[in-house]
């Protein structure tokens, strides 16, 4: 939630900005999109920001004398209908601003309809770098991919002593594809061993059973697992893990951060260590 307030009152500030040159200037309402899962796969972490951004709204209805409207649309975890949900906002709502989205999938399909519109638009969790670059109307109030996975790898080595590492990554999702890229490169600078991944194993957004992944790393004997990818999946991966005996620390990213996760994982995601 507090990324969804910090994120609101960030706009806040550029809202007049926004107005000087919108419709907006001679309305008495400002119409911010709110471009969020609220059902799918990331549809928990959707509903986080949203909760945020409503309680930054209560808390300041009005910027310079206008009323604040916001305007949701459900982009429904899939890129597809994230292209259609960011297009409705900008063409059937006519709003000024936009607000999203948890996923950096999903903001990178968006980004072109954005762009063109010349509708500015701000991420509070969209931590792929792909999502603003080239692109001067995405902004993101968060830390990027190349700076948590980065983190991570300072962790693995620093603090765990790890010099192999297996990663376990949903291939499906860009913001997973993107960070076990980087905690990969930052983790065979910090060993010096281009061998120090020892596994990578992939699976897809919605698999529920991981065994043969989790069966083949285990033969590995990695000293840590790096597991970004959703909160579903990853709480999944976790306690299969443990069921199979293995035993060395497992870590992930910044969408671990749902109560979602706790629920599933329950005792199996005890003592992991993941970015936020």
């Amino acid at each position: 939630m507090r990324r969804g307030l910090c994120f609101l009152l960030a706009l806040v500030l550029l809202i007049p900005v926004f107005v000087s040159v919108s419709g907006a200037a001679a309305s008495n309402t400002i119409k911010i999109g709110i471009f969020e899962p609220m059902t799918g796969a990331n549809a928990a972490g959707g509903e986080l920001e949203v909760e945020g951004i409503k309680l930054a709204n209560q808390l300041y209805p009005t910027v310079s004398g206008k009323k604040i409207e916001l305007v949701i649309a459900d982009n429904k975890s899939d890129k597809v209908e994230a292209a259609t949900a960011a297009a409705r906002l900008v063409e059937k709502d006519k709003v000024v601003a936009i607000i999203g989205s948890w996923g950096s999938s999903l903001s990178m399909a968006a980004g072109d309809i954005v762009k063109n519109a010349k509708v500015p638009t701000v991420g509070a969790s969209c931590t792929n770098p792909l999502v603003t670059q080239d692109n001067p109307y995405y902004f993101r109030v968060c830390f990027i991919d190349p700076f948590q996975g980065t983190v991570m790898a300072n962790y693995a080595f620093g603090k765990l002593k790890a010099k192999k590492a297996a990663i376990v990554q949903e291939v499906s999702n860009d913001y997973a594809v993107g960070l076990a890229s980087f905690f990969t490169q930052s983790f065979k600078k910090l060993t010096k061993d281009n061998n120090c991944v020892v596994a990578v194993a992939n699976y897809n957004t919605g698999d529920q059973d991981f065994s043969a992944q989790l069966t083949n790393i285990k033969a590995k004997n990695p000293e840590v697992i790096f597991a970004p990818g959703n909160f579903t999946e990853s709480a999944l991966v976790i306690s299969q893990a443990r069921k199979l005996g293995i035993t060395c620390p497992i870590i992930g990213g910044d969408t671990w951060e749902t109560q979602e996760f706790l629920d599933i994982g329950k005792k199996d995601v005890e003592g992991v260590v993941f970015s936020t």
